[in-house]
């Protein structure tokens, strides 16, 4: 069974820490609307920190670490930092993680879910994944 997690106004860290938990207990899981995660704290400083570890990796000379662009992607790397990715149990655990930007067409009928614990209220400076990938360069939106 599928589980649907709807991303919109959760917040990073903690939305990433429950998804990454689920997972390697076995669990699918689909999270929609990515682009409006959101990640606390000062956005020069976010989008200065999320600009380097894009340049860190040279495409030009397939050195790595490669970093992502798009919002979905960036959620998936920020939980395959959680994960014990350098074991088969966190490979297949990456896997059973699904992220997309918007509601695909097949996940608009189901009920999503949405995660208590990372819906904490943001009173202070703030950002979304959207705003961080368009502030990279994603074509995706």
């Amino acid at each position: 069974m599928v589980t649907v997690i709807d991303g919109r106004n959760a917040v990073l860290g903690r939305l990433g820490s429950v998804v990454a938990e689920r997972i390697m207990n076995g669990e699918e899981i689909v999270v929609v609307n990515s682009e409006a995660i959101v990640v606390t704290g000062e956005r020069d400083v976010i989008f200065a920190d999320y600009k380097a570890r894009v340049d860190r990796g040279d495409t030009t000379k397939r050195k790595g670490p490669f970093y992502p662009r798009r919002a979905d992607l960036l959620f998936k790397r920020s939980v395959r930092g959680m994960i014990p990715w350098t074991t088969t149990s966190g490979r297949d655990a990456f896997r059973r993680l699904h992220v997309f930007v918007g509601t695909p067409k097949q996940f608009e009928e189901v009920d999503k879910e949405k995660v208590d614990f990372a819906m904490k209220k943001v009173t202070g400076k703030y950002t979304t994944l959207g705003a961080i990938s368009k502030f990279l360069g994603s074509k995706v939106r």
